[in-house]
Order: structure tokens, then sequence, then C-alpha cells
């Protein structure tokens, strides 16, 4: 992966994570994961296309996204329901919305799909040739990890073609 994507994600996190929930953030140690992803209890999936391509996953603990969703709501939520649920795939496009700005302010234009929550421990994915950098946040009741499987996309601007219309008789 391509290093000078890491940055905006990280500025984006913070930003975001500061904004949406006034909690302190711990950055955890950076590591390179080549194998295929397991899913923790809840994954938030985005892709990127453009300048920019790949996907990333936002991944953590039940208890984290109630805690997180608790947060960002001001109430305490008790369990993963649709609210929490609709809460945390917010997060992560809030996140990477955030961080494709940031990319494009460098000169690298990408386009984020919307977020598909994946709840469930033990699913696989796989990024194929696509290594991921994993982020570690420790938060106060829990772990969010955020995992970049980014690489420079091929996106080249579509030229439209002029074609000319004919003039219309008038009747």
């Amino acid at each position: 992966m391509n290093v000078k994507f890491l940055n905006p994600f990280l500025q984006a996190a913070i930003e975001v994570l500061k904004a949406e929930t006034d909690l302190n953030l711990e950055r955890g140690e950076l590591c390179l994961e080549k194998s295929s992803y397991q899913t923790d209890d809840v994954t938030t999936i985005i892709s990127l296309v453009g300048n920019v391509e790949g996907n990333v996953f936002y991944s953590m603990s039940t208890q984290t996204a109630v805690g997180l969703a608790s947060q960002m709501l001001g109430e305490r939520l008790d369990e993963f329901d649709n609210l929490a649920q609709s809460g945390i795939a917010e997060l992560g496009n809030v996140i990477t919305g955030r961080a494709s700005v940031l990319l494009s302010e460098a000169g690298f234009e990408a386009t984020i799909s919307p977020p598909t929550l994946l709840i469930g421990k033990g699913s696989t994915i796989s990024t194929l040739d696509f290594p991921r950098l994993v982020v570690p946040f420790h938060i106060s009741f829990g772990t969010l990890m955020i995992h970049l499987a980014l690489r420079e996309g091929n996106a080249k601007k579509i030229k439209t073609a002029q074609i000319p219309i004919p003039n219309r008789p008038s009747f």
C-alpha cells in the first residue's frame, strides 16, 4: 500500500472521532497484513475508486460498537440495534468521506461507496493482492481497527465525443 494514503485516513479518523464522540484516542502500533481479513463482531466496509482504489474496513467488537454509538448519540444504548448499526455505518462513511477530501487535496481523487455493515465474527474477506495497513485506535471501552487495503488507481478522465446536432427543419 502506498503510505501517502495513510496520513489522510489517520487525520480523518482523529478529527471525526473527536468531533463525534469527544473521546480520548490512543493510536496503537501500525502493522501490515497480507493475509485475508477475518471479520470482528462488527465491520463497516467502504470501497474507493478513482486515483485511489481499494477497500477500507472499520472493525470492532460489539461492545466497542455499542459504546461508540452511545457516545455519538449522547444516550446509553444497551444493544447493537438498528440505531446503533446506522450510527456505526455512518461513522465509517464520515471518516472515509473526510479522508477522500484530504486525498483530493493531495491530488488523488476518489469516489467512495455507501457503507456496508457486516455483523458477525469470523467471516473471511480476501483483498486479493491488496496488502492491508492496519491502524488500531484505542478508546476507553475498546479498540477500533482501521484496515486500509488501498493502492493508486488507473482512473483516467473520460473524454466525451462532441457530436454535432443537425439543424432541425422548422415547420
